[in-house]
């Protein structure tokens, strides 16, 4: 994985020239695709989720940013956070759109990849999550919750749906630790399909519901309320843009060109985000009724002072701590904020 969003209708990095080696074991990626021959576009193959974290991969696309940039670029779009990250194994995709959770999960799993730049969420500003309650819901707030369920016998149905080792989770968690509400004081439960938590809340059969930007506001368009979100204080959310770690070794100059051709679509949303809605639209998977209310986000750049600007630690390792203490994994994986790099410790 994979700060967030996705579907109604149903939710890397080396450098420049370090080959990045996952240390303790984690396999190879499956093989890169063959240079391109002298005078053809070199091809790079983008696996992503159909939500609004790709948008400037998107419209560089539209403008022929990648091919300015000598590239033949393939953006292909999976249904699942599951059939990405088995692509990703497989060796079907070179670099994806996903998450520090997915990130770590693929290098376990023998697939090491590197982080090459955060595609949304460098600021808490940026790619809203939050928790959406029924439109009569006693509580405004997380507080309030916490406070509303202390009063209640509720039954083994009631709690805030969300689903295990995913963002929505995580920043669920991290907006209750903010508030000083202790793990257990909220009950939640375990509703996988983003569609079916969202319908859950809508109907009142949960009390609550963590989701992405997407579904926040198509509850606040339909009078439902969001109780909390993650625009302001820490910055505990972002999607990256990884690569798989041999594709980031043997094709450094390939990951260069689809960074620079990224930031000149992120220049274009910046002077005009709403002249490409219908981009968002064309792409993502956003219930067209919330089109006119929906505001494109700002977008970080991928490059700084000509270099990938590779997620911080700072913003990496919280959430690597927070799946060793769920009991999600990640016990022996270190990252490198320099280099991107997610490893296998020894």
């Amino acid at each position: 994985m994979l700060k967030k969003r996705f579907l109604l209708a149903l939710a890397t990095c080396a450098g420049a020239v370090l080959a990045v080696a996952c240390l303790g074991g984690c396999a190879q990626s499956a093989s890169a695709p063959d240079s391109a021959s002298e005078g053809a576009l070199a091809q790079v193959r983008i696996g992503t989720m159909p939500t609004e974290d790709m948008l400037p991969a998107w419209v560089a696309e539209d403008a022929g940013y990648f091919a300015d940039e000598g590239l033949d670029v393939s953006i292909q779009t999976f249904d699942s956070a599951q059939s990405l990250s088995a692509a990703i194994a497989a060796g079907q995709v070179d670099m994806a759109m996903t998450d520090v959770m997915r990130a770590v999960k693929l290098c376990e799993s023998g697939t090491p990849v590197v982080a090459e730049w955060v595609t949304l969420g460098t600021d808490a500003a940026q790619g809203r999550f939050g928790v959406l309650a029924p439109a009569d819901a006693e509580y405004g707030s997380l507080a309030e919750l916490a406070a509303w369920v202390s009063t209640k016998k509720l039954d083994d149905g009631a709690g805030v749906g969300l689903a295990s080792n995913t963002v929505p989770e995580y920043v669920f968690d991290m907006l209750c630790q903010q508030e000083g509400i202790a793990p257990g004081e909220i009950p939640v439960l375990e509703v996988a399909s983003l569609p079916e938590r969202y319908g859950l809340t809508a109907s009142g059969q949960l009390l609550a519901s963590a989701l992405p930007n997407s579904l926040l506001t198509l509850g606040e368009e339909s009078g439902m309320k969001v109780i909390a979100a993650d625009t302001a204080g820490a910055n505990v959310s972002q999607s990256i843009m990884v690569a798989t770690e041999r594709f980031a070794a043997e094709h450094a100059d390939a990951v260069d060109a689809v960074a620079r051709a990224w930031d000149k679509a992120v220049d274009d949303i910046d002077k005009d985000p709403a002249a490409f809605k219908d981009t968002l639209f064309a792409n993502a998977s956003i219930n067209a009724d919330i089109k006119d209310a929906y505001e494109v986000s700002a977008y970080p750049f991928a490059l700084a002072d000509g270099k990938l600007f590779h997620p911080e630690s700072d913003l990496v390792w919280p959430q690597i701590e927070w799946m060793r203490v769920k009991g999600y994994g990640g016990q022996g994986v270190s990252y490198d904020g320099s280099t991107g790099a997610f490893q296998i410790e020894g």
